[in-house]
């Protein structure tokens, strides 16, 4: 399947600031069963913008807007080739025994260990407790279990939380997005001794499709790693193994290593920000109207004159 994606991101400030500086993590990964055949990236204000790979292999782009300046608008478009897989089977996956024997193998520290969104908490205990969390019977049929679960004990409602909020929040109200979601399965997977990793892309929805995350946003979900068939997606907002619906554009620990646009700017100002994503077969035209903007009222990180800033993952 080939997919147009058009991500538009707008920042409004009030008053004026000064200079901001942005980092932009969005163009789809070319990697096994994904191809980005096409990418553009166009800023207004106009900058020079520059790009890197990071440690993780993903895509960053970054620019200076140096002058004063109300609103920052960045127009990201992509082509990309997905290839159709069948989900592994039961018994294409190994045992728990030959799970710890690849992992005591690979370099899996970094998706087994606590991070700085997904770590142990007494309110994630207390959900491994009513979930029953232990290895039991087959590492996929457990993790399918623990989708499902996740799916069904949480409401995904639209900005619930914020782009910082912990996974006690929640847990607490049992309610959130699906980075919030994303970040309790992981946590999760974890301690089961399963490597685990977050997933920052899109998700295309067609008009069969049941999904709660809504159209017109990023998406994020998780993969774990299985003996057989490697890095295994699983996407706990919508209950839904990955398919050839799931863009992948960027992976990390947690969010903090992938968000999507990431910045800081001079200035006493309040800022508004919102986003729209367009996803579409590529044989079919675009829609001459975008669908309505996901809007969020950014809060600064830091002070001191000096004001970060990143995208929310709805």
């Amino acid at each position: 399947m080939i997919y147009s994606i058009r991500h538009v991101t707008t920042f409004a400030y009030e008053p004026a600031i000064r200079e901001s500086v942005t980092e932009v993590r969005v163009q789809p990964r070319s990697e096994a069963l994904q191809r980005c055949l096409t990418f553009s990236l166009d800023s207004n204000p106009v900058a020079n913008i520059m790009v890197y790979r990071d440690f993780l292999g993903n895509t960053v782009h970054h620019f200076d807007i140096p002058g004063e300046h109300t609103q920052l608008r960045i127009t990201a478009q992509a082509l990309v080739e997905v290839s159709s897989q069948l989900p592994p089977q039961s018994t294409e996956v190994g045992s728990w025994q030959d799970l710890d024997a690849r992992v005591a193998e690979g370099d899996f520290l970094d998706t087994l260990l606590p991070s700085q969104f997904a770590r142990p908490t007494d309110l994630l205990q207390e959900l491994a407790t009513e979930l029953g969390l232990e290895r039991r019977g087959n590492p996929l049929d457990l993790l399918l279990e623990l989708n499902q679960a996740v799916y069904q004990t949480f409401r995904y409602v639209p900005n619930s939380t914020q782009v910082d909020s912990p996974i006690d929040d929640t847990l607490r109200t049992r309610q959130g997005v699906c980075q919030d979601l994303s970040h309790i399965m992981i946590s999760l997977v974890r301690q089961l001794r399963i490597p685990c990793r977050y997933v920052s892309g899109y998700l295309f929805h067609a008009k069969k499709d049941r999904d709660r995350s809504p159209e017109g946003a990023t998406h994020a979900w998780l993969e774990a790693f299985l003996p057989g068939p490697g890095w295994v997606a699983f996407d706990p907002t919508n209950n839904l193994m990955g398919n050839d619906r799931h863009i992948r554009v960027a992976v990390g620990r947690d969010y903090a290593d992938v968000p999507p646009t990431r910045g800081v700017y001079k200035g006493d100002a309040e800022s508004e920000l919102s986003v729209t994503v367009v996803v579409s077969p590529a044989e079919a035209p675009l829609p001459e109207e975008m669908p309505p903007a996901t809007v969020t009222r950014s809060r600064p990180l830091i002070s001191l004159g000096s004001f970060q800033y990143e995208q929310q993952q709805q």
